[in-house]
């Protein structure tokens, strides 16, 4: 296929604090990401990216492959960048007459050829695609992440699919010392480098497991399938890691995760409960932190999703929390907690269930986090890493100061 082109509409701010920093189609959902699952899907020779204009140095800086909110003149196709996107070829085919693909209401995909092209891209510039085009239009049934608690409860999904499109059933690379047990063998994956070490149980018996290069995996672990656990990522001893999670590139786990995604850089060291919550990059969470991800009387739980109470209609659901943020030892968060960007949480007891970006304290008081003393505790997290914080990166940290500084004051005088 010639050209294709990922956008990201208004649905961005239902995923917000998890997308202040990234488009909605850089969020993790299985083994890759929503970006990487379209792209394998078409395989284009040209990948055009449509996202937020504060956003549009970051991803140059990250992706000199792609063109960024750059027009252009060729047929194409359009996807919705919160589309999961496994076997979309089969309902929204490469080439054909220009339709628009809807799901539920929402747009999904648009195949526009040059004379359509330009009144749709032109409907981009404000991250929308006007209905009104002349193209006419069929309904599928596709899978659109509209909030946080969706990338979960599709998540063990999305391995499994994930793990069959990219083929690489019973590889088994790496170092396995004597005595680790690997139940139903040709449903795992085990890359160059990696090192197992002795009574680890991985069992893929209920879904697949795969476990990227250079990967340690401590003694006396339990690993259950649908799992996936990225490059040079550590897992400590004891740990217990169930159905539904995603860990992604260069984390560090213990203590027991169940149907999380931990996006990738961020660091779960020590013991504690993580459960059916979504964690971005850069996040430190201190020993002992656990995440509620039921309530008592089995009720469905309500989360604060960018200013309105939304109820989330499932039973299961813990925490999401935004890049850069930390918790201090022995943190506890209610089913339903939102953690902004580049949080510092700590003290006894549970915190409210909304904390607004750059928030510093505890159940006791809260004060801002000042984007100068998030930056320098950032550039001293990331240099533990060999990674730099560019000044695209801190021009981002104060443009996202700037957006939730209105939540911010607001969450302040609530909770002086």
């Amino acid at each position: 296929m010639e050209s294709i082109i990922i956008y990201e509409d208004e649905g961005y701010r239902k995923l917000l604090p998890l997308t202040y920093n990234r488009p909605v189609f850089d969020l993790r959902c299985g083994i890759n990401t929503i970006r990487e699952k379209i792209v394998r899907e078409y395989n284009p020779k040209k990948i055009v990216l449509f996202s937020r204009d504060y956003l549009k140095e970051t991803l140059l800086e990250s992706d000199s492959n792609s063109l960024i909110n750059q027009f252009t003149d060729e047929s194409t196709l359009i996807i919705n960048g919160r589309l999961l996107a496994n076997e979309l070829k089969n309902k929204v085919p490469p080439d054909g007459e220009d339709c628009i693909y809807t799901c539920k209401g929402e747009i999904a995909a648009v195949r526009a050829s040059a004379d359509n092209l330009i009144k749709v891209l032109n409907s981009l510039k404000n991250l929308h695609l006007e209905k009104g085009i002349n193209i006419k239009s069929k309904e599928i049934n596709v899978d659109i992440i509209e909030y946080f608690w969706n990338l979960i409860q599709n998540n063990s999904k999305e391995i499994k699919s994930d793990f069959s499109i990219i083929n690489k059933k019973g590889d088994i690379n790496g170092t396995i010392h004597e005595n680790v047990n690997l139940i139903n063998r040709s449903e795992i994956f085990i890359g160059q480098g990696t090192l197992i070490y002795p009574n680890v149980v991985i069992d893929a018996e209920e879904g697949p497991i795969y476990i990227g290069r250079n990967v340690k995996i401590l003694s006396h672990t339990a690993i259950v399938g649908p799992v996936f656990i990225g490059d040079n990522s550590l897992v400590k001893v004891g740990s217990k890691i169930y159905e539904g999670t995603s860990i992604g590139e260069y984390c560090k786990v213990a203590g027991e995760i169940e149907n999380s995604i931990i996006h990738s850089y961020s660091n779960k060291q020590h013991h504690g409960f993580l459960g059916h919550s979504y964690v971005g990059k850069w996040v430190n969470l201190g020993a002992g932190t656990s995440v509620s991800d039921l309530k008592n009387n089995y009720s469905s739980v309500k989360v604060n999703v960018n200013g309105e109470i939304v109820d989330s209609n499932f039973r299961f659901v813990g925490s999401f929390i935004g890049d850069h943020s930390k918790t201090g030892i022995n943190s506890m968060f209610n089913t339903g907690t939102v953690l902004g960007y580049s949080c510092n949480v700590f003290g006894a007891g549970f915190p409210p269930k909304y904390i607004a970006s750059f928030i510093w304290g505890g159940t006791k008081s809260f004060t801002t986090y000042e984007p100068e003393k998030s930056i320098q505790t950032a550039k001293i997290v990331m240099s533990r890493r060999n990674i730099s914080l560019t000044k695209t990166d801190e021009k981002l940290f104060h443009e996202i100061y700037r957006l939730t500084e209105k939540e911010r004051t607001f969450f302040l005088q609530e909770h002086i």
